[in-house]
């Protein structure tokens, strides 16, 4: 029978080199804050009892964790690492089982690599991740005996020359019975150069008292830790290679991939192409077979099945697009459903309307939804034909097979079968253009 599982998260660093006001594990990545990648990662480990370890004055952290029922914990004052995970004892009474440590700021860890970690804890007292980067300069090194058994941390500057040729660094990440855990944090001290109480030391104290270690290896992007705006940039520069290989091995067709950026909730299904330069925000599903042009921003929008979006288009949160829409370049759609077949190819605005199946919004067409108080609802039924730079203002609701004279301003509902125009009366003058630019010619001629 499995153990049930804990989490312990580190997120009481401020992140001084972010030159922020804005707390470092409330930075984004991939669409959402750091912070929110852990917690995921937690829920994914199917952890019972998730803490995040704050600063004392990280109120909005803490709302972020308890709006995702996480608990919080506080150091005050930060006095390192292990003496952060020992901050947490308090709020995680109660449980029994095993507890993962990992930091806040790590964002790509993959929750099999976790897995591995939980597995490997049977037998072993700690449970450490390792990993090997292409210069380890500066890095705590893992040393082992012939047979590869655990023998200490070391820091880089404590190193011998033999020591630092050792490629396997410690990522900080624990994996230990809970009750082992504390009783190995009650013995860290700060006799050190930080005079500060650090987490790597828990593996050595392990060794030392007879205890087994054992050593899960992730690879270097995996571990990659945020402290500044630099970091962050590589942290989203890997989270984009990897949503990016995914979704090509997904059935996805990306024309030039360093050029399109995805969240990390996109969700693309095979045989859908998109083009170059294209930006996925939070929320966005896209159906089978539906082509995104160039230059699009996409956001929080449902594309049906063999869609068409682009080139340069729009959509924004709540834009639902059924079967084989068009929505063509320089439109943009906020709020609005589009039946089957519908399209509004170019130079439009729709917000906060229903669009039918079928119907056509010629170019230049807007929904005019706001007040300056309050939004209103358009209505199109199906079959309508909207005449070009048509404005529609809501709230008003056109019926099926409605059709619109082109620049019309629409404020009353039209029935089924209808044609509505409400433009000024054309009037011609004969003669009066020629005879306008006669008199300007003369009156130029005139002066000297």
């Amino acid at each position: 029978m499995s153990r049930a599982r804990a989490a312990i998260i580190l997120a009481a660093g401020w992140g001084v080199r972010m030159k922020s006001d804005l707390p470092k594990v409330l930075h984004a990545m991939g669409g959402r804050p750091l912070i929110d990648w852990s917690l995921a990662l937690a829920a994914r480990l199917n952890c019972a009892r998730t803490i995040v370890v704050i600063a004392a004055d990280a109120e909005p952290v803490a709302a972020r964790v308890r709006a995702a029922l996480g608990e919080v914990a506080v150091q005050d004052p930060p006095r390192g690492t292990g003496d952060a995970a020992r901050a947490a004892e308090r709020a995680i009474e109660g449980f029994e089982g095993d507890v993962v440590v990992y930091f806040g700021d790590t964002p790509l860890i993959r929750a099999e690599t976790l897995e591995q970690m939980f597995a490997a804890r049977a037998g072993v007292d700690i449970v450490m991740l390792g990993f090997r980067p292409v210069d380890p300069t500066g890095y705590g090194r893992i040393l082992r005996d012939g047979a590869g058994n655990f023998l200490r941390n070391v820091e880089h500057k404590d190193a011998s020359e033999a020591e630092r040729r050792e490629t396997l660094c410690n990522a900080g990440a624990l994996v230990a019975d809970k009750g082992k855990l504390f009783e190995l944090l009650a013995k860290l001290t700060d006799q050190n150069a930080q005079r500060e109480f650090y987490l790597t030391d828990v593996p050595g104290l392990a060794h030392a008292a007879g205890g087994k270690v054992a050593i899960v290896e992730a690879s270097e992007t995996e571990v990659l830790g945020v402290n500044s705006r630099a970091q962050l940039a590589q942290a989203e520069a890997a989270f984009q290679h990897r949503a990016r290989t995914e979704a090509m091995a997904g059935g996805v067709t990306l024309i030039d991939p360093p050029s399109v950026f995805f969240s990390y909730d996109t969700r693309i299904v095979a045989d859908v192409t998109i083009e170059p330069n294209v930006f996925f925000g939070p929320g966005v599903n896209i159906a089978k077979a539906a082509r995104i042009k160039a230059f699009s921003h996409i956001e929080g929008a449902e594309i049906g099945e063999g869609a068409q979006v682009g080139p340069f288009a729009r959509l924004r949160p709540g834009a639902k697009l059924g079967a084989r829409v068009k929505i063509g370049n320089f439109v943009e759609v906020k709020n609005a459903t589009f039946g089957e077949k519908a399209q509004a190819s170019h130079l439009a605005y729709i917000g906060d309307a229903s669009i039918g199946a079928r119907a056509n919004l010629g170019a230049g067409t807007i929904t005019c939804n706001y007040d300056g108080f309050a939004k209103y609802r358009t209505e199109i039924g199906e079959d309508a034909f909207i005449g070009s730079d048509t404005a529609l203002v809501a709230p008003v609701k056109l019926g099926a097979r409605v059709t619109t004279g082109a620049g019309s301003v629409i404020t009353k509902d039209v029935p089924d079968g209808a044609f509505a125009v409400a433009r000024g009366r054309q009037r011609n003058i004969e003669g009066w253009s020629d005879s306008s630019r006669a008199k300007k010619q003369t009156h130029k001629d005139a002066k000297p």
